[in-house]
């Protein structure tokens, strides 16, 4: 199952795609919610190059990494890769001039529901929104 979300975010295509892509920006916007973190990131934004990230609760109660391969790199337009499990997400950057809308097309994976997945991927997106309005 494939699930979609999105935001326009007050900003320029190149703050946007920035703090999209950017390592020390990843870590300040990439989680749901003010109990959890993103403490390291690091990213190769190349077709064939990995990204990861750490997202932990703040409490040390459980975290995980993010990882995968990127697939397609168009800049300022598309971000497209596979995750460690396999799955595919791909992300399309549409702007109008100083807004851009970010859409998410993710496959959804068998531990949670597709709705606590799409509440979780849309939380990170509305965080990504607030932090990247706020540069």
């Amino acid at each position: 199952m494939k699930i979609s979300i999105s935001t326009t975010v007050n900003a320029p295509i190149e703050t946007v795609w920035n703090a999209w892509t950017a390592p020390e920006h990843i870590t300040s916007w990439n989680f749901a919610s003010d109990e959890w973190q993103c403490p390291t990131a690091t990213n190769d934004l190349r077709v064939g190059g990995t990204f990861s990230s750490r997202m932990e609760a703040k409490d040390g109660s459980m975290g995980f990494d993010f990882e995968g391969t990127y697939t397609q790199v168009d800049r300022h337009k598309l971000i497209a890769y596979k995750l460690a499990d396999d799955r595919i997400v791909r992300i399309e950057f549409h702007t109008d001039g100083n807004s851009t809308k970010v859409t998410e097309h993710f496959d959804t994976e068998d531990t949670h529901t597709a709705e606590q997945q799409r509440d979780g991927w849309q939380a990170i997106l509305d965080n990504f929104k607030s932090y990247t309005e706020s540069l």
